[in-house]
């Protein structure tokens, strides 16, 4: 792989990876592009192919909720488009809860839509799919996207293809579709990712890139060939077999894991395969302890429904600067969260007073449920002090909720510190930018009577309450996760452990020639282009390093904040890499993060740290010298905008 890309390729509105069908990634390489996607502009919007799947309805997905629409709508009505009944419930009510709080009440129906091949009789030898649909007047369109968004539980773009490939065109029966609609884009109307107007543009973002050469565009059987890389997939049948696999391998259990051996499938999926006690810091903890789910934003919602359905009615803390979904899921659901945005170790003694005060107004409550906390943080890469924050869980009750996406499983042990562990498998678990998933894994060494009363996670049969586990788990936990989806995150996650250790060498060699030329580095260039480099190195170092594994380094991601705007933009801008929402990929992808995730409050975001200038950066699989000069390319333009 090589670090830099010519300029030609740096098209907006492109999918990244470039021709990948169900890309997660979008191209948008400057920042007047960035900011034009957040207000809403033509030129960015018309040639829109691809974007972050929660925040950009997929092409596949919205063709086939314009053909429910068409087939189960009434006049002004559109829909939303879910994997099983029970979300669809969770999204009715949703709509209805929050458009009473605006005192706007609206309606919202169920159609359940049992698709099958067409003219086959049932039973049909070919798998079926049971959708279920959400139903809401047009102008509930902006309360019914945050429930989309912010839980991750939406149908998939693998799903969405499967449906249509059931639905045949030339049938009697099948809808027929017009080329175009009024519907407003998705990303359009997100509180975080929003725009200050509407655009007037394709419904879905369908249109291809104008400066894409048609000989460019790869045919269907191209793509797959691409997407599949020469049948090292399993096939769809064997999702159950994939997952296994995924659970095995996030549990760490398996005590040999090489494909190459299996020809036929992954070791790992296997039903005689040797697996022994998890080397991830509990021994205990096994593959029934690990949960998919569709994507890592479902991972977080389900966690928060847990704490609910488990504790007693209270507030949950969200701790240090979060993805900013995650807040939102704690301040929209339940009976809302105490927000300690800064993360530091004074904020655990702020958080022990508050408690205390909770429990003398009324000693019987439960003070908070649950503590949610990222390790390290997004984009700060700040680690809270976990151990006191456990001490102070067993001192008060409550639970620990750590998402280590960005430490990941191979840099850092902090499952022996959390009662849920979760994490998105669609960062470097992947890294191939074009499957999502997520999962969380349940487990706490310590009190295990008391965690197994509160989590229905570890399925503990020494427990008391194993009994009531068992029958939480089973009345609540749903498998949703595509299996075809499923099956490519596999066959991604195979090598990650060899990723992730080529990319800490890389982002490592890339911040100590970063950081040498800042100010927090003690630079002596005369006027130094970059303030600070925010990276687990430098930022709280020694509560990372105590979380930190024998072999793991300090992960891929970090973050830059500039002396000067101008210096932000042409740092930029000059950035010969792939720039674009996500992260965790096997190349090198960049973004002006709090533009993108924060557009509407940045003066909130900048009382915590998140600068408006602030550049995120996460580091791939480039050849080192390539990488280093590519960044020597932005500094010198950042330094000359000085």
């Amino acid at each position: 792989m090589t670090a830099l890309y010519p300029a030609s390729n740096h098209l907006p509105g492109s999918a990244l990876p470039f021709f990948t069908p169900h890309a997660i990634s979008v191209s948008l390489p400057t920042w007047a592009d960035n900011v034009g996607y957040e207000e809403g502009e033509k030129r960015i919007f018309d040639v829109m192919v691809s974007g972050y799947p929660r925040f950009f309805i997929h092409s596949s997905i919205g063709k086939l909720a314009r053909i429910c629409e068409q087939k189960f709508g009434a006049p002004n009505e559109q829909c939303l488009l879910y994997p099983s009944k029970k979300i669809a419930d969770r999204c009715r009510s949703f709509i209805l809860d929050r458009a009473s709080l605006a005192s706007t009440p609206t309606h919202a129906r169920l159609v359940q839509y049992h698709i099958c091949p067409e003219d086959a009789p049932l039973p049909s030898s070919q798998p079926t799919v049971e959708l279920h649909i959400v139903l809401f007047p047009t102008d509930a369109w902006p309360i019914a996207k945050q429930f989309w968004q912010h839980t991750g539980l939406g149908i998939s773009s693998r799903l969405a293809d499967y449906c249509l490939s059931l639905l045949s065109p030339e049938s009697p029966n099948s809808p027929v579709l017009s080329p175009t609609s009024t519907r407003a884009p998705f990303k359009a109307l997100n509180k975080h990712y929003s725009v200050k107007r509407a655009p007037q543009s394709p419904s879905f973002g369908s249109a291809l890139p104008p400066s894409l050469n048609p000989q460019d565009v790869l045919s269907k059987d191209q793509s797959t060939y691409l997407e599949e890389r020469y049948g090292r997939n399993l096939p769809v049948s064997a999702g159950s077999y994939a997952k296994r696999a995924m659970r095995r391998r996030i549990a760490g259990v398996l005590v040999r894991d090489n494909w190459e051996d299996c020809p036929q499938g992954p070791c790992a999926g296997a039903h005689d395969v040797e697996v022994g006690p998890s080397h991830r810091g509990v021994r205990d903890v096994t593959e029934d302890d690990v949960y998919l789910f569709s994507t890592g934003m479902s991972a977080i919602w389900n966690s928060h429904q847990l704490v609910l359905g488990a504790r007693s009615p209270a507030k949950s803390v969200c701790f240090g600067f979060p993805y900013t979904d995650t807040l939102k899921v704690l301040q929209k659901w339940g009976p809302g969260c105490h927000f300690f945005g800064h993360g530091f170790d004074s904020d655990i003694d702020t958080l022990e007073t508050m408690i205390k005060q909770e429990l003398s107004a009324n000693p019987s409550a439960l003070p908070i449920a649950a503590l949610f906390v990222e390790l390290p943080s997004n984009p700060l890469l700040r680690s809270a002090n976990i151990s006191l924050l456990r001490a102070l869980a067993d001192k008060y009750d409550f639970l620990i909720v750590i998402d280590e996406t960005i430490g990941n499983l191979v840099n850092v042990d902090v499952l022996q510190h959390a009662d849920i562990v979760v994490s998105s498998l669609s960062k470097i678990f992947s890294g191939d930018a074009n499957a999502m998933g997520g999962r969380w894994v349940s487990y706490h060494p310590r009190n295990l009577d008391l965690m197994l009363a509160t989590l229905s996670l570890i399925l503990n049969p020494q427990g008391r309450h194993y009994a009531t586990l068992k029958a939480y788990m089973s009345a609540n936990y749903e498998d949703t996760y595509f299996d075809e989806d499923a099956v490519f995150m596999e066959r991604n996650s195979r090598n990650f452990i060899q990723r992730i250790h080529i990319i800490n060498e890389n982002a490592l060699a890339v911040c100590e020639y970063l950081r040498s030329r800042s100010v927090s580095g003690g630079t002596s260039i005369p006027s130094p282009a970059i303030k600070e480099v925010f990276y687990p190195k430098y930022i709280t170092p020694e509560t990372y390093l105590s979380f930190k594994l024998p072999e793991g380094g300090f992960g891929g991601l970090f973050s830059l904040t500039f002396t000067s705007f101008a210096a932000s933009k042409a740092f930029f801008d000059n950035m010969p890499f792939q720039k674009g929402p996500s992260l965790g990929t096997n190349f090198t992808l960049a973004c002006p993060y709090t533009v993108l995730a924060h557009y509407l409050e940045l003066e909130w975001a900048a009382e915590y740290g998140v600068e408006e200038g602030l550049v995120r950066i996460s580091v791939g699989m480039e050849k080192r010298e390539g990488l280093l000069e590519g960044f020597k390319v932005a500094l010198r333009a950042a330094e000359a905008a000085m």
